[in-house]
């Protein structure tokens, strides 16, 4: 009898057994993976991002943004009809046979300006005031001016705001008198302009044309442009041309207003198109209701025209 246990062959099949046992524990346990993996790969989206990835997270969000709507097409600018712009000028001025006017008008980026009814010159009034800005913001660019030099009770800066914003007449010969009538006699010729201004005479071409140099950049730099084209705008009166204009359309102007002058001289601007018009007028009512009208009449035939 043998006690020493089970014989060789005996142990060999059983090391057969548990090798099976475990070939099928395997099995089972590969088949509940993939049981599992395909519930996890078919089953509801998580509620919260936390198991989302960056490339899924990004998909979500690239799904959920609805699709931009096509920007709509902008309709073509219909043809100027000059003729027709020209006819409605002329009607407003034979309205008027009462006041002597002068108007031209100007397109910003080229071509000959249009002129109606009176170009000779006209008693300027304030809007000669932008050659004076102008001349000082040169004469600070080449070195000769300051605008923190003290020009009576303040700096030089806030006398052309005051000049230009609000119409000073104190502010104007502070700044004339510091640039001297001969500096400001030249530097109107070397901008194309004959100006005294002692005398104060400009026709209504003239401004035009310093509007259409002040708007392109041809007078001064950039920074000053900016700052001058900004004291034309809101100024202490909004009463001529600007009351005149439809929404979108910018006014950046200089009025003025002497005896029996009344003029205002604007850049009017719509997105890409800019036009410089001046009007001049004379009349024995001053600043009536029937001469703002008429004023009124041309800047609506104007912007409707060329800006609506």
């Amino acid at each position: 009898m043998n006690t020493s246990g089970p014989s060789r062959p005996a142990a060999k099949s059983l090391t057969a057994r548990a090798k099976l046992l475990l070939v099928w524990a395997a099995t089972a346990l590969l088949l509940v993976g993939m049981v599992t993996l395909g519930a996890v790969r078919t089953g509801p989206v998580p509620g919260t991002d936390f198991v989302a990835g960056p490339e899924d997270l990004w998909q979500e969000q690239w799904e959920e943004q609805p699709a931009a709507a096509a920007p709509p097409a902008e309709a073509p600018q219909a043809a100027v009809d000059l003729d027709a712009l020209d006819a409605e000028v002329r009607r407003v001025l034979a309205e008027n046979p009462g006041y002597r006017i002068g108007v031209v008008l100007a397109d910003t980026h080229g071509g000959e300006p249009r002129g109606y009814g009176d170009g000779t010159e006209f008693v300027a009034a304030s809007t000669a005031k932008i050659i004076t800005a102008a001349a000082y913001y040169h004469l600070v660019e080449t070195g000769e001016k300051s605008l923190d030099v003290p020009l009576g009770s303040y700096d030089a800066a806030f006398q052309i705001q005051a000049m230009v914003n609000a119409s000073s007449n104190d502010a104007w010969l502070l700044l004339m008198q510091d640039i001297g009538y001969p500096r400001l006699i030249e530097y109107a010729a070397s901008i194309g302009i004959s100006y005294d201004p002692e005398q104060n005479l400009l026709t209504p071409a003239e401004m035009a044309d310093l509007l259409k140099q002040l708007s392109t950049g041809k007078l001064i730099n950039a920074e000053h442009t900016q700052e001058l084209l900004g004291y034309m705008q809101k100024t202490n009166n909004e009463r001529l041309i600007p009351a005149a204009v439809g929404p979108g359309i910018t006014v950046q102007h200089k009025y003025g207003a002497l005896g029996g002058y009344l003029h205002d001289a604007a850049i009017l601007s719509s997105g890409d198109r800019s036009y410089a018009l001046t009007i001049y007028s004379w009349g024995e009512d001053g600043g009536s209701e029937k001469r703002l009208a008429m004023i009124h009449d041309l800047t609506g035939v104007v912007t409707k025209a060329l800006l609506e």
